[in-house]
């Protein structure tokens, strides 16, 4: 495959995010084992609020263990242990007294495979208000799954057939359905690991004017093999390469002038 950025990433690149925007996410010297293997080493990063990061490398260089240190979705993993601090909003989100199920409250997750629930349009985005107790009435969650929808660029497609199954979707409406889902209860971070690999090049330009516009209202992180997607997407990119965080920095100087010569060869090609 090549892998060489295409020449048309500078100009499409997005304006980068102002130097002055508060981190949301902070991570010092976080370590992540399974088992005996040493998966992420030492990563350290802050993530701004209301702003697209994109975390590139190769396949198995730690960009997903790292975006699930976030809500905390590698507590399942029996084998998995996670050291060192994440903050969001400076407050520690691996603190024992705190409720992972709240935290993903706030910090929602889109997978690389689209998956709806087996249910309706309505009852897919009306599950998690549902469950958190977001709304008082059926009037109340009616505007929700409204709301959500038409932030998802879903509700004039589906406002008509709520009550279809979400698995009769198209992949990329089903990707919006599942968008819309995770915004339903107003999270604050929302999580993408490979959100358009599933999907062909029109759903996914509509993926990607769908994050442009969720950014100024959520703080998203995406990951993401495609480097082209990351130049058009994000403000800031972090590399990872060999579980060890090369570099980040705005996206224009990651792809323009990157300081670590391991960054310069896998946005040129030459590895990955």
């Amino acid at each position: 495959m090549d892998m060489r950025p295409d020449p048309l990433i500078m100009m499409t690149t997005p304006a980068q995010a102002p130097t002055t925007t508060p981190t949301k996410v902070a991570a010092n010297n976080v370590n992540v084992y399974y088992g005996a293997k040493h998966a992420l080493k030492d990563v350290s990063v802050d993530i701004p609020e209301k702003s697209v990061t994109a975390f590139i490398g190769p396949s198995g260089c730690g960009k997903s263990t790292f975006l699930r240190c976030i809500n905390r979705m590698n507590d399942t993993v029996a084998s998995c242990r996670v050291e060192g601090l994440i903050q969001i909003d400076g407050k520690d989100i691996y603190d024992p007294a705190l409720d992972p199920v709240q935290l993903r409250a706030r910090v929602g997750m889109v997978f690389q495979k689209p998956n709806p629930f087996p249910k309706s349009i309505y009852d897919n985005v009306a599950y998690g208000p549902r469950i958190h107790g977001l709304s008082r009435s059926k009037a109340e969650l009616d505007q929700i799954v409204e709301s959500s929808l038409r932030k998802a660029s879903l509700w004039e497609e589906v406002k008509d057939r709520l009550n279809d199954s979400g698995t009769g979707l198209s992949g990329g409406q089903q990707q919006r359905l599942c968008i819309a889902r995770t915004i339903a209860i107003n999270p604050e971070i929302i999580l993408m690991d490979e959100p358009c690999s599933a999907l062909d090049p029109i759903a996914t330009a509509r993926i990607e004017e769908l994050m442009e516009e969720l950014r100024h209202n959520f703080t998203i992180i995406i990951v993401t093999h495609s480097m082209q997607q990351a130049a058009r997407v994000s403000q800031r990119t972090a590399f990872f390469h060999l579980g060890i965080l090369v570099e980040t920095g705005s996206t224009s100087d990651i792809f323009t002038n990157p300081t670590d010569k391991r960054t310069q060869d896998y946005i040129t090609g030459r590895f990955g």
